[in-house]
């Protein structure tokens, strides 16, 4: 495809995605419910990043998910997380005010930071703030407090329906409870409304440094060379606040390339795992072990998403070696017996990583799987364990692939 082509194969996909494998189960071969059972709503998205043939669509609504952070526990409805999901994947190459003014009014939204109970003479700042400090300028970036309670005022007017047998629904706009009169922010003044708030945010001169600097965040560990984030500005700028355009750069960028690893989340890593096995979502420990690992999808820590310069800390690295061993095991127990008692370390090797789809591993883990192979087989003291050993020899291998600089980091 060459390079160009590869990224637009990507970053450009046509239809709906297809979904290629067995479809998600329990570990009782039960279908998952992931509006109804609990934990299911995180099976159901692990389910496409393992089987969907649009793989960016799924991490750019992972992305957005983290940027927009939106908290499960609170909204208590995973028919409104999915919803929400689904509003990221259909707008995740589009226009960043387009994606920013529904993610405004969206349900999940509302509920996670108060929307639905901002009122004209009494409103409420939770959005408001979070809409700057977080979702488009940055922590004291081109806004001061007078902004943020005159923002409040121009978002009121959204609010909710509840019953028993409903729960929450209906979420609309009433003109009684919205403030129509005279704001000021960011310097302008008008009868702001809640469509002009992502607009004044999107246009305020901090906007497009904090989308580059953002958004390359996600792909790149160091921080953008400052021609390079002048030029993604520009791009930004001129595409009308479109995603694609600077995502496409990003990718194309040498420094994309040149760049050290990144740590893949824990959903990621998982889910890269299970489509390296060709192994579907048939179990609910995923969600456990996900969430050992430090992410349970639909459920970020606040509301300003995941932390990623803690994914390796040292509980978080026994819940990986925990759930390698967990996507491992099926293959591990269905080794032949007997094992070959004569395989030697070369071919071990090659078999545990050929196992993994062969991912690229580092030299150095090369020469230490080698040496763990050597003296694996050298414990066997009699003929009679060389098969039995070798076959504990292989588990251990591909155990080590999977934990490897190759699946952990990208």
């Amino acid at each position: 495809m060459g390079l160009r082509g590869a990224v637009h194969s990507l970053t450009r996909p046509t239809g709906k995605a297809r979904l290629s494998g067995p479809t998600p189960v329990d570990q009782n071969g039960l279908a998952i419910a992931p509006a109804d059972a609990a934990g299911h709503d995180h099976l159901w998205w692990l389910d496409r990043m393992v089987r969907s043939d649009q793989q960016l669509v799924e991490r750019m609504a992972l992305i957005f998910h983290d940027w927009f952070a939106t908290l499960g526990p609170k909204v208590a409805n995973q028919r409104l997380m999915l919803d929400q999901s689904n509003l990221f994947r259909g707008n995740c190459f589009g226009s960043f005010l387009t994606l920013f003014t529904r993610v405004t009014v969206n349900p999940a939204m509302l509920i996670t930071l108060d929307g639905q109970k901002n009122r004209r003479g009494r409103p409420n700042e939770n959005y408001a703030r979070e809409m700057m400090e977080l979702f488009s300028l940055g922590a004291r970036r081109g806004y001061t407090e007078g902004d943020v309670r005159q923002m409040a005022r121009a978002l009121t007017g959204w609010t909710n329906r509840y019953s028993d047998q409903l729960g929450v629904y209906d979420f609309h706009f009433e003109p009684k409870l919205h403030d129509f009169g005279r704001k000021v922010v960011f310097g302008k003044a008008g009868k702001w409304g809640w469509r002009d708030a992502p607009r004044l945010c999107v246009q305020n001169p901090k906007h497009p440094s904090f989308f580059v600097k953002k958004l390359w965040s996600y792909f790149v560990s160091r921080p953008p060379k400052k021609a390079t984030r002048q030029r993604l500005e520009r791009i930004y700028r001129k595409s009308g606040w479109k995603i694609r355009p600077v995502v496409e750069a990003i990718l194309l960028s040498p420094e994309f390339y040149e760049d050290d690893p990144m740590v893949k989340p824990p959903a990621v890593y998982l889910a890269s795992m299970l489509r390296a096995r060709r192994r579907g979502i048939d179990t609910t420990a995923w969600v456990r072990l996900c969430e050992r690992a430090g992410q349970r999808l639909f459920n970020p820590p606040d509301v300003a998403g995941w932390d990623d310069s803690h994914w390796l800390d040292t509980a978080r690295m026994q819940a990986r070696w925990e759930m390698t061993n967990a996507v491992i095991r099926p293959a591990v127990a269905a080794l032949a017996r007997p094992y070959p008692p004569t395989e030697t370390t070369g071919v071990a090797v090659e078999k545990a990583i050929a196992s993994w789809n062969n991912p690229d591993l580092e030299q150095g883990e090369l020469d230490e799987m080698a040496d763990f192979a050597e003296r694996t087989a050298a414990l066997a003291n009699q003929p009679g364990e060389y098969s039995n050993f070798r076959r504990l020899r292989q588990a251990g291998l591909q155990q080590l692939v999977g934990v490897s600089s190759g699946m952990v980091m990208m």
